[in-house]
C-alpha cells in the first residue's frame, strides 16, 4: 500500500473538490503564536531525541572499546584501567564519528514509530568495523591481532542495543505518563479499521479517535465520523489521518492526501497485516504497529530553517562573487535602451501572495501594453506565454535571456525571503490566471530562482510536464537535491537549450 501510494503521488493528477482550492494563508511559517510554540516544542523534542540517542550510542561504543581492551589485559594478567582508558581515547573518536554517520544514514535517529531496530544496529556496527579496519590497514597502523576489531564489535552490539532498549522503555514510560498521544481518524474499510484500531491499543503515541469507513459501518467502539466527503469538518478534533486499508483506492488516496495537507493535517499509511508481521521488530522496537508518514509538500519547522539557512549562505556568496558581472550588465542596459535597469514583475508567490520579482530589464519600455496583440503568436501550450523572437526584446535583453543573466537580481528576492534558490519558478500574473486548480499546488512553497524546469528542458517541455517536475521536487526535497540542481543549472544555462 505504502509503495503503491508513493508511486501514485509521483504522478499527480488533477484534484477536485476541497483539494483543488488554495489556502488563503502563508503555509510556510506565518503561524499564530500558539502554533509557532507547538512547532517549537516539536523541534525541541526532535533535537532532544537525536542528541540523547547520539550521546547514548557514543557512550556505548566508548565503553565497548574500553571493555574489549580491558578484557584482553585481564586475560594477559596485566590489567591497567588508566592505560586502557587512554588507549580508548585515542581509538574512539574516529569510530564514534563513523558510527554516527552510518546510524544517521540507516534512519536510527528518526521518530520511534519509524525507527529501525536491532537488525539495522547490527548492520551499521558491522559496517563501521569494516571501515575502521580498512582505515587502519591503509594508514599502516600496527596491531598484534584483529581482536580489537571483533572484540569491540561484540561489546558494541551488547552495549548499544542495551542502551537503546533502556531508552525506548524510559521514553515510552515518560510519554505515557505525560499523556502524549495524537488523536487519529482511521479511514478505510470496516475489517481493516478494526484490525488497525486493535493494533493501536497499546501504542504510546496514537489514539484512535474515530473512523470513516468506505464500506458498511463496523461496530468497533470508535466514533463514526460519517462519509469521507465530510472529513474536513473533523480536522479541529483530530491530529492526523491514518489510512488503515491497504486496498484503499489510489485515486481517492491522492485526493485525500491533498485535502489533508492543505489543512495542515499529517497523513500516515498503515501497512498490511503481512508487513506488520515481517517488519514489526525491524521498524518499531517496542511498538505494535509501524506507520509510514506521507509528508506534505510544504517546508516547515526544521526543514524550512535548514532550507532558509542554505538559501541565505549561498545567496550571499553568489551576490558577492557576481557583483562585478551584475554591475556591467546594469551599465549595458542603461547605455543601450531607455528605461529602468531593473524590472519589477509582480508575480504570485507562496500561498499565491503577490511580490515584486526582480529582473534585469530585457524589453523595451512599455512592453506590457503590446501583450494582448502578441497573444496569437504564443508558441507554448498551457498557461505559459513564450515567443522565440519576441519583437519587444532589446539587443542586450536577448543576450541576457539566452544565458539567463536577467534572473540574477532574484538573488535579492531570496535574501528578502520572497524566493528560494531552488523551487517552482514564479509565473507572471497573466500565466497564473490561466492555471488549472491542480497546477496551483506548486504555490504551497517559496518560488525558486532555479528548479527542475531549468535542468530538464526548460521552454521545450510541455507545461503539464513542467508542473509534474515541480511536484516531484516537492515530494523528494533535500538539501542535497537543492545543491545538485544548483550545480546542474550551470551546464544547463551554458547549453542555453530551451532558453528564449
Amino acid at each position: 500500500m505504502a509503495n503503491g501510494l508513493a508511486n501514485e503521488l509521483q504522478e499527480v493528477r488533477p484534484a477536485t473538490g476541497a483539494a483543488a482550492s488554495l489556502p488563503q494563508r502563508d503555509v510556510r511559517a506565518r503561524r499564530p503564536p500558539l502554533l509557532r510554540g507547538i512547532v517549537g516544542v516539536e523541534l525541541l523534542r526532535r533535537v532532544a531525541r537525536i542528541a540523547t540517542l547520539a550521546a547514548l550510542d557514543v557512550a556505548a561504543l566508548f565503553l565497548a572499546i574500553w571493555t574489549a581492551l580491558e578484557t584482553k589485559t585481564l586475560i594477559l594478567g596485566a590489567s591497567d584501567l588508566s592505560r586502557t582508558f587512554g588507549q580508548t581515547q585515542d581509538i574512539a573518536p574516529l569510530a564514534c564519528l563513523v558510527m554516527l554517520l552510518l546510524f544517521a544514514r540507516s534512519g536510527l535517529y528518526r521518530e520511534r514509530t519509524v525507527r529501525p531496530g536491532f537488525t539495522k544496529v547490527v548492520a551499521s556496527l558491522f559496517q563501521m568495523t569494516v571501515v575502521i579496519l580498512l582505515y587502519a590497514l591503509v594508514e599502516e597502523y600496527e596491531f598484534s591481532s584483529g581482536y580489537i576489531f571483533y572484540g569491540s564489535l561484540f561489546y558494541a552490539l551488547l552495549y548499544v542495543s542495551a542502551f537503546r532498549w533502556i531508552f525506548e522503555r524510559a521514553s515510552g514510560a515518560v510519554l505515557r505518563a505525560a499523556g502524549y498521544r495524537r488523536r487519529a481518524v482511521l479511514v478505510g474499510s470496516g475489517s481493516h479499521i478494526e484490525a488497525v484500531a486493535h493494533a493501536l491499543e497499546d501504542n504510546v503515541q496514537i489514539e484512535p479517535f474515530g473512523f470513516i469507513s468506505l464500506t458498511p459501518r463496523p461496530s468497533n467502539g470508535l466514533k463514526d465520523l460519517g462519509p469521507l466527503d465530510e472529513l474536513e469538518s473533523h480536522f479541529d478534533e483530530v491530529d492526523e489521518v491514518l489510512i488503515a486499508d491497504p486496498d484503499f483506492p489510489q485515486e481517492r488516496a491522492v485526493e485525500l492526501v491533498d485535502r489533508c495537507h492543505l489543512a495542515g493535517v499529517p497523513v500516515r499509511v498503515a501497512p498490511s497485516t503481512m508487513e506488520i508481521l515481517m517488519d514489526r521488530v525491524e521498524f518499531v522496537p517496542g511498538q505494535t504497529l509501524p506507520l509510514f508518514e506521507l509528508k506534505p509538500p510544504v517546508f516547515d519547522g526544521a526543514d524550512f530553517a535548514l532550507k532558509r539557512v542554505f538559501d541565505i549562505v549561498v545567496s550571499v556568496l553568489l551576490v558577492t562573487a557576481l557583483a562585478p558581472v551584475m554591475a556591467m550588465i546594469a551599465l549595458a542596459i542603461k547605455l543601450t535602451s531607455r528605461g529602468p535597469v531593473l524590472y519589477h514583475s509582480i508575480r504570485p508567490g507562496i500561498g499565491a501572495e503577490p511580490f515584486a520579482c526582480f529582473k534585469f530589464r530585457t524589453m523595451e519600455a512599455g512592453a506590457e501594453v503590446r501583450q494582448e496583440e502578441l497573444e496569437q503568436h504564443n508558441e507554448v501550450g498551457g498557461a505559459l506565454f513564450k515567443i522565440r523572437d519576441d519583437p519587444r526584446v532589446t539587443s542586450v535583453g536577448g543576450f541576457l535571456r539566452r544565458w539567463s543573466l536577467d534572473e540574477l537580481p532574484q538573488l535579492l528576492n531570496v535574501l528578502r525571503g520572497e524566493m528560494s534558490l531552488v523551487g517552482p519558478r514564479p509565473l507572471p500574473e497573466r500565466d497564473y490566471e490561466r492555471l488549472e486548480d491542480w497546477h496551483r499546488k506548486r504555490y504551497h512553497v517559496l518560488p525558486g530562482l532555479t528548479g527542475l524546469w531549468q535542468i530538464s528542458g526548460r521552454s521545450e517541455l510541455d507545461f503539464d510536464e513542467l508542473v509534474r517536475l515541480d511536484f516531484l521536487y516537492l515530494e523528494r526535497w533535500s538539501v542535497f537535491l537543492d545543491l545538485s540542481i544548483l550545480l546542474k543549472t550551470v551546464p544547463a544555462v551554458a547549453r542555453s537549450r530551451g532558453a528564449w
